[in-house]
């Protein structure tokens, strides 16, 4: 898979619950903002960095939420990869029942965390910045359809880092993603997904500024 050109996106109206039918759907994510969708197993969906250096916060939870419990795990995924960062194209990532959630089918930056929490109230207090929007309420605001209450519920969940380069820090940026880079899941589970155009904007990061994604939902699944 290729770099994809932003012109051809619309913003679509969310939080989504995704239909059966064939057409795919896109949502475009503000920069600083989440989105939370519903997908289908035995579909596909995608992230798109539009405008590059743009990480993603990506959680997701088995439905029906919140009664499975289950959710997408990254200490399970790296138990089940024997440690390895970041998952390649064909690897799965795992629940806290140690079952597949997402294969990744595309991926066009090859880089991506599953280490670091999602930002939250107070990781940007401590820099003497109260009141800066975070990941975590970010995906609490999207998920509270599903019946969210508190970004506390959403920091019990580490967030697989899309585009976020904290495996291989020395040689490449923090951000390394570029316009257009893609990465794309199959659905393995019928699941709630909720995303965070990480508003992370501190000495310069991503230009000094958060910028907008794209989510493709309602893919046919690629082989991978």
């Amino acid at each position: 898979m290729t770099r994809i050109n932003a012109t051809p996106f619309t913003a679509g109206s969310g939080p989504a619950k995704v239909s059966n039918g064939p057409e795919p759907t896109t949502h475009i994510v503000p920069g600083g903002h989440g989105h939370a969708f519903e997908v289908k197993k035995g579909t596909a969906f995608r992230i798109v960095d539009l405008h590059g250096q743009q990480i993603v916060d990506l959680m997701a939870w088995v439905l029906p939420y919140p009664s499975s419990l289950e959710h997408l795990s990254m200490s399970y995924t790296r138990y089940v990869l024997n440690g390895e960062a970041p998952p390649a194209v064909g690897d799965c990532l795992v629940t806290n029942k140690q079952e597949h959630i997402f294969k990744i089918t595309a991926d066009v930056c090859h880089t991506h965390d599953m280490t670091f929490m999602a930002c939250n109230p107070a990781f940007y207090a401590g820099m003497g910045l109260k009141g800066h929007r975070s990941c975590a309420e970010n995906i609490a605001e999207a998920m509270k359809p599903w019946g969210m209450e508190s970004y506390l519920e959403a920091t019990a969940v580490d967030p697989f880092n899309v585009f976020q380069n904290t495996p291989d820090m020395s040689l490449k940026d923090l951000g390394c993603s570029r316009p257009g880079d893609v990465i794309e899941f199959e659905v393995l589970k019928d699941a709630v997904v909720a995303v965070s155009s990480c508003p992370y904007d501190v000495d310069g990061f991503g230009g000094g500024k958060a910028t907008d994604v794209a989510v493709v939902t309602g893919l046919k699944p690629q082989r991978a």
